[in-house]
């Protein structure tokens, strides 16, 4: 489909009220009609997905979704299509009663779901259960549709949204469509970019029914997706001063490999100079692997003192630890008011020891670590990634990298981006430390805190996606260092050399 010009942008459920109440006004036409529109733009994607399939069925729930669902129905037929309608209820309220009158009067009929029978025979399911409304597990009945629609082997087209999605968490509280194309109607949902929607969305395309741009600009979107952005060519008068000295501060007894990983990730991203501030017993190895590294054996906050003069950018937390020797260089390198990015136990030492930052910050937490920093249950993260995310930003003065699938990227001032890419096979050990090491060496660079992270985790996502295309199951973090360079550079090719 063609690019929208609102295609980045994500709205929350009171948003897209909002906009379709302005949209009916703008346009001058009923509820009716706009749903006749949302079904002709289903009609249009279920033909490009697939062509040859002529029979259908439509699973239609109460409301305005199940009305998209009886109009879809009617231009079905018309089209020459075998449309079998499936209702949850005797009755259907608000414009969808006009809808489904609307079937009926075209002789269609309507089975009404038996929880206890089997799915009517069809090559393919449409999904007009629930829409942006439902944020709550589906009623027993419901659920057990979708649970017959998942298990029966066909190919599923969610209307709007995937019943049983929360389409402002991106969670499932209940029983949930797992679509291979979802239709999104007016705008983007941004809870179909994050959390548990990844294993629910399927392919993504957004029908905007013909609403004028005024419209989009009365109501400013809640977030939005990341865009690919380049990064500005250097100049040929350069040297490495120019690009920043990253010091790693990490690499725990037997967690060298940590430290290492930010670091090379931050030399693969462009750092003019990398420092590794480690145990001694790591430097002999650091310094074979990579001899670019420049790897320092530190006992203590004396140590780390010259290291820290020389640095711009610090990398705090890969392989720290939270004994006695990692507590002492957390506090020595916070103490420095340096730009930083904190991550894994330089997390989790912030979580007992609170504070806000004056200097750039990035905090990249997982949903475990953001948990630890809040004070609550993983699960509540994993309910409400969105605000989690913005509570932390705002708590820690500094801009948050919450990640998972849909990585969110937060500031104090509630500005939150949201990233499209990423796979998993990044769920992996080391991958955390790559991302710390990227966003430093950006810092380094001479972004600020917001345009390295967004920068830093959109570099991460896509390398990670260029090295899965040999498989996602088997992924190392060190397999995306060559995409990365490429990436950095400009370069959308996963060729590389493979060191």
């Amino acid at each position: 489909m063609s690019a929208h010009p609102h295609h980045h942008d994500l709205y929350t459920v009171g948003q897209l009220r909002q906009i379709e109440r302005a949209a009916i006004a703008a346009l001058a036409v009923s509820g009716v009609e706009l749903m006749r529109r949302a079904a002709m733009a289903a009609l249009n994607t279920l033909r490009r997905h697939w062509p040859d399939e002529s029979r259908i069925c439509i699973h239609c729930g109460p409301g305005n979704n199940g009305g998209d669902g009886f109009l879809l129905g009617v231009l079905a037929r018309e089209a020459g299509l075998q449309v079998t309608l499936l209702a949850l209820s005797h009755g259907s309220h608000g414009d969808a009663l006009q809808a489904r009158q609307a079937w009926l009067a075209d002789g269609g009929a309507i089975q009404l779901w038996d929880e206890h029978a089997s799915l009517p025979s069809a090559g393919l399911h449409v999904d007009a259960l629930y829409g942006i409304g439902l944020n709550r597990a589906p009623a027993p009945a419901a659920a057990r549709l979708i649970e017959s629609i998942n298990g029966s082997g066909r190919p599923v087209l969610a209307l709007d949204v995937p019943s049983g999605l929360d389409s402002d968490s991106g969670q499932c509280p209940g029983a949930a469509i797992r679509a291979d194309v979802t239709l999104s109607f007016l705008a983007d949902k941004r809870g179909l970019h994050s959390g548990r929607a990844a294993d629910h969305v399927g392919v993504l395309e957004l029908a905007p029914l013909g609403v004028p741009e005024q419209v989009y600009a009365q109501v400013r979107a809640d977030a939005q997706l990341l865009a690919i952005e380049p990064l500005p060519s250097r100049r040929r008068y350069a040297n490495k001063g120019d690009y920043g000295h990253v010091l790693v501060i990490g690499g725990e007894h037997g967690m060298a490999g940590a430290a290492r990983l930010a670091g090379e990730a931050a030399l693969r991203a462009g750092a003019g100079l990398v420092s590794v501030a480690t145990r001694a017993e790591h430097v002999f190895a650091l310094n074979a692997a990579r001899p670019e590294l420049m790897a320092h054996a530190v006992d203590g906050p004396q140590a780390l003192a010259p290291l820290l003069q020389r640095a711009s950018v610090l990398a705090l937390g890969p392989g720290l630890g939270r004994a006695a020797w990692g507590h002492a260089l957390w506090l020595t390198a916070l103490d420095a008011q340096k730009p930083l990015v904190l991550d894994a136990d330089g997390l989790n030492l912030l979580a007992a020891e609170p504070r806000r930052f004056k200097a750039p910050t990035v905090l990249t937490p997982h949903p475990g670590e953001a948990a630890r920093l809040l004070g609550l249950a993983t699960a509540e993260i994993e309910r409400d990634r969105f605000a989690a995310a913005r509570e932390l930003s705002r708590r820690h003065a500094a801009v948050v990298v919450l990640k998972g699938a849909g990585t969110l990227v937060a500031d104090p001032d509630g500005r939150l981006d949201v990233c499209p890419w990423g796979n998993p096979g990044m769920a992996s050990g080391g991958m955390g430390d790559l991302l710390t090491g990227i966003v430093a060496a950006l810092l380094a660079q001479g972004c600020d805190a917001w345009q390295a992270a967004c920068l830093g985790v959109g570099l991460h996502a896509r390398a990670g996606d260029h090295a899965s295309r040999r498989g996602e199951r088997g992924l190392l973090a060190s397999d995306l260092l060559a995409p990365l360079r490429a990436l950095a550079n400009g370069m959308d090719t996963d060729r590389g050399e493979h060191d």
